[in-house]
């Protein structure tokens, strides 16, 4: 049963009782959001859909802006609420923060929990193609700038619903499956949502951040493009053979698919391999054994180079000689697997998606539930934020110029500012990934030229490091 209590509706009346009359402290009402007590108040000025990463730390950013934080907020979550307990084992389900996420969790205070409990920060990265010698290393020559935090899934949202407690504004709403919504005909009218229960809640504005199946999206009636990769992603924690410096994030190029290490402490590292759905099925009934050796198999196994490539690779290298153009240094090796951290072997199926249209009649759409990307870059929920942190500024404009939270032209306006930045980031990661699928000579030599050529050149790597850390004017 869905059950939740809105704080602020109950401050009002708890002020002008004295207090002589109450036997309980006003603070712990004002900071409990689930109750069964039942909620009077039906309608909202913004309903968000989906307590996830994304849909829950948009609730926190909406109140703690100066100018939105008077609106009322309702957080529909479909699950029951999870209590995050600290374990000494990490989740297999984490997350590679840009330098624009984290500055966004810290401006919520979120970031705080994050660092009080525990986090690893990638200083360094390393990229290279099995079929080729080419290789790109970024921040090799700066490695006490971090690059990416990796976070698990579990404690970012966390640390968002600590900060959550004490915002009046926000009622969160547990165990609540949307199963209508009516948008609006008219101009000015509200959104109705109704839940599986029958309960029905009006609001000016409805978010959607409900996911890759998203229902605000279905009742949009908008176009969404998607294909199925025909891949799963294994994720899994890994014990490395020895204790050392784990600062880099390994990601490496099979005509499979890509694997990748990620930095977890100086002996465990997260992996998020990419493979065929008949291979992803496989690994993950094999032994830990053979899973280990699977792995280290696909990090460090020689694939024999053709000719062709590797003559033209010299003479690449012998251009950029000539031009005085520094060549990359030699290539580091991965670090070896000893064991797989026992119950931590997943798997997920891997796809593309991206709704043409975000926006609708007092509706938006956010995060998964607009866009889904491939996991070899690591951009997923880092493209979600940019998403919120834009609508956000854009809401707080339009109630700065008079105008309603639903007023299209600022909805529309979001739409313009996230697609002009996520469509050519979602394709380019798409077309990377068939890119380095193909084992066609001509392709497997213009990648790896490609790969080399800007591994030369810092100007270059220095960019596409600031584009994927959202601090891109592009953003």
């Amino acid at each position: 049963m869905a059950t939740f209590v809105k704080a602020s509706t109950y401050c009002g009346i708890l002020r002008s009782i004295p207090k002589k009359y109450i036997g309980f402290n006003t603070a712990t009402i004002v900071t409990r959001h689930e109750s069964s007590v039942t909620q009077n108040d039906d309608h909202y000025d913004i309903i968000i859909a989906g307590g996830g990463m994304v849909g829950t730390t948009l609730a926190c950013l909406i109140a703690n802006n100066r100018i939105l934080e008077h609106k009322s907020i309702l957080l529909l979550e479909g699950g029951a609420k999870h209590e995050y307990k600290p374990q000494e084992q990490y989740s297999n389900r984490v997350v590679a923060l840009n330098q624009q996420s984290r500055i966004l969790l810290s401006s919520i205070g979120a970031w705080q929990h994050i660092q009080s409990i525990r986090y690893s920060a990638v200083r360094k990265m390393q990229v290279w193609d099995a079929c080729s010698n080419a290789v790109i290393e970024f921040n090799e020559d700066q490695l006490s700038e971090e690059i990416a935090y990796i976070v698990e899934n579990n404690l970012l949202l966390h640390a968002v619903n600590e900060q959550l407690r004490d915002k009046e504004v926000v009622s969160i709403l547990y165990n609540s499956n949307v199963e209508n919504i009516k948008l609006p005909k008219i101009l000015g009218e509200d959104v109705t949502v109704q839940l599986q229960n029958g309960k029905e809640y009006k609001t000016e504005l409805l978010i959607g951040a409900d996911g890759t199946n998203s229902l605000v999206r279905q009742s949009m009636d908008v176009q969404y493009v998607s294909w199925n990769y025909d891949q799963l992603g294994v994720v899994a924690t890994l014990q490395l053979s020895e204790p050392t410096e784990n600062i880099v994030a390994w990601q490496r190029f099979l005509p499979t698919g890509p694997i990748a290490l990620l930095p977890l402490t100086d002996s465990l590292s997260s992996l998020v391999w990419s493979v065929p759905t008949y291979e992803g099925r496989r690994l993950l009934k094999v032994s830990d054994e053979e899973f280990v050796d699977n792995v280290n198999n696909a990090l460090w196994k020689i694939y024999a180079k053709d000719d062709v490539v590797k003559s033209g690779m010299q003479l690449f290298e012998q251009l950029l000689d000539s031009l005085s153009i520094k060549r990359s240094v030699a290539r580091q090796l991965p670090p070896s697997i000893s064991a797989i951290v026992e119950g931590s072997r997943a798997a997920f199926p891997l796809k593309f998606g991206h709704s043409v249209s975000y926006v609708a009649s007092g509706t938006v759409l956010v995060g998964d539930a607009a866009h889904r990307v491939h996991p070899l870059a690591g951009q997923g929920v880092n493209l979600g934020f940019g998403d919120i942190a834009v609508l956000v500024k854009l809401l707080a404009e339009a109630v700065i110029n008079g105008a309603l939270l639903s007023d299209m032209m600022y909805l529309r306006k979001y739409e313009t500012l996230r697609q002009q930045y996520n469509v050519p980031t979602m394709f380019a990661i798409d077309l990377l990934n068939r890119l380095y699928k193909s084992t066609a000579l001509p392709i497997v030599l213009v990648r790896s030229v490609g790969l080399q050529l800007t591994n030369a050149i810092p100007i270059l790597k220095r960019s596409l490091i600031k584009y994927s850390s959202g601090t891109s004017k592009d953003q």
